[in-house]
């Protein structure tokens, strides 16, 4: 597996992080197989500069090597520097499952709950031989790509903003979620649920949640309707 972190790419007027890294997974699509899209929830804090929510995104690609590194390293910085807005201060990381190692998931969790800083997001990528570059402003985004990687590699942080190759959108029965990259649907009291139409409240993006190598969605019933809920 090999995780393309990217962090602080909006602005206030501009789609958010999230959006541009299911737009790029797309695009990739065509010619690697992408796993799924997860958003990570980081510290929100007054010191910490963000947009609306402190989030990074990671795009999962099956497939390994230095060769297919580099190539999604170039072909993502390009499409991130294409779509570079004014007063937004991006970043981009790429590595495979093996350089993800305990100090780089430590640093993920620690992203989740303190301030952390360029200098120790720098030296943590120069010391695992991580493809970690600020694209622009003052390059704050490289903290956030990084911790991003820990805790996707982690797979149980976060939420799929895309399982699979595609996005899942609106209502939809068991089975046609289970056909867009859904593993498993559960209900929060431990029942798995097989059948059925899941809502999604105003009809917008269902984002289940990394559990393991499984994607999967839970809803709460109320007066026998079951709806999506989102979880980090």
């Amino acid at each position: 597996m090999i995780y393309i972190s990217m962090d602080d790419t909006d602005s206030l007027e501009s789609r958010g992080t999230g959006s541009l890294a299911r737009t790029i997974a797309k695009k990739l699509a065509n010619t690697y197989k992408i796993f799924g899209v997860t958003r990570h929830q980081l510290y929100e804090h007054p010191d910490i500069p963000f947009t609306s929510h402190n989030t990074c995104a990671v795009i999962h690609v099956d497939d390994k090597g230095e060769d297919a590194v580099n190539e999604l390293f170039e072909i993502v910085k390009n499409e991130m520097l294409m779509d570079f807005i004014e007063g937004s201060d991006p970043g981009i990381a790429v590595a495979e499952r093996h350089q993800i190692t305990p100090p780089l998931i430590a640093f993920g969790k620690d992203a989740k709950n303190i301030i952390l800083n360029q200098k120790q997001a720098r030296t943590l990528a120069a010391n695992l031989k991580i493809k970690l570059e600020g694209l622009g402003g003052t390059e704050e985004g490289v903290i956030g790509t990084m911790a991003g990687l820990g805790l996707a590699n982690s797979r149980y942080d976060g939420r799929f903003l895309m399982p699979g190759q595609s996005e899942v959108m609106g209502s939809n029965t068991v089975p046609e979620l289970l056909n867009m990259g859904v593993d498993a649907v559960y209900t929060l009291d431990g029942r798995q649920i097989k059948d059925g139409t899941i809502y999604s409240r105003n009809e917008r993006l269902v984002k289940p949640c990394p559990v393991g190598d499984k994607v999967v969605l839970y809803v709460e019933e109320k007066d026998g309707i079951l709806k999506a809920v989102n979880r980090d």
